[in-house]
């Protein structure tokens, strides 16, 4: 089964042109539009990337409110799926559900970023119809997420003001810790080096810690990530 939808009014269907991130979920899943938020140590959230206006709007609406299936979706940790919002009576966001309906948004889809067992953020997906949404459509918009996992830490990372900034891919690579635990993270895991230094990175991002700090414990055997709960 397909996912099956009304052609999008073109005034709320703009996406951004800049090589965002949301780029291929708007492109891929025909979506009205995409936003991408991290979480760091201590729940703090950060927008990173909307795919326009129109998805812009309907992010800030979860942030502002404080409720949604965004924040279900981090609490969760799984996917919430709302594939027609017009007919929902959910009573978890009673305050989302009515303004998102005057936003003009019928369905709205929000997908945990995992980066191994670190929680960094989301992906919501928002539509101006609603949607007909089958397991090829939850599986894509799931690999799609993980792809952005990494990059989506790195662009918070690279923003951020705080000495986490400077433990960005810029500069581990110099660090000989750094290296070692990323070797003891592939033989751990059976991933490729680059996978192995995002999932430290991850990491280091999820719990507020510095990418040396982590490094350090993997090295000393006091973190091992394949024992990481899920």
């Amino acid at each position: 089964m397909k996912v099956r939808m009304p052609p999008a009014p073109a005034p709320t269907h703009d996406v951004a042109s800049d090589g965002s991130l949301c780029l291929p979920f708007v492109r891929d899943l025909g979506v009205s539009g995409a936003s991408i938020s991290v979480v760091g140590f201590g729940g703090r959230q950060s927008s990173i990337c909307s795919s326009g206006a129109f998805a812009a709007r309907a992010d800030a609406l979860q942030f502002d409110l404080g409720e949604g299936p965004r924040w279900e979706a981090l609490s969760s940790r799984t996917p919430v799926l709302c594939p027609d919002l017009t007919g929902s009576e959910n009573t978890s966001w009673p305050i989302f559900l009515a303004a998102a309906r005057e936003l003009g948004v019928h369905a709205v889809f929000s997908f945990p970023m995992l980066m191994g067992a670190a929680l960094v953020g989301v992906v919501d997906l928002y539509s101006v119809a609603t949607v007909t949404s089958d397991p090829a459509f939850v599986a894509q918009a799931k690999l799609l997420t993980g792809r952005v996992a990494s990059a989506a830490v790195q662009k918070a990372l690279h923003s951020a003001e705080d000495h986490r900034s400077d433990e960005s891919i810029l500069a581990p690579s110099l660090r000989r810790e750094v290296h070692q635990a990323t070797g003891m993270i592939i033989s751990q895991l059976d991933v490729s080096a680059s996978e192995a230094f995002s999932r430290l990175q991850g990491y280091a991002f999820a719990t507020g810690a510095t990418l040396q700090d982590v490094a350090h414990k993997v090295v000393a055997r006091t973190i091992d990530f394949a024992r990481l709960p899920d």
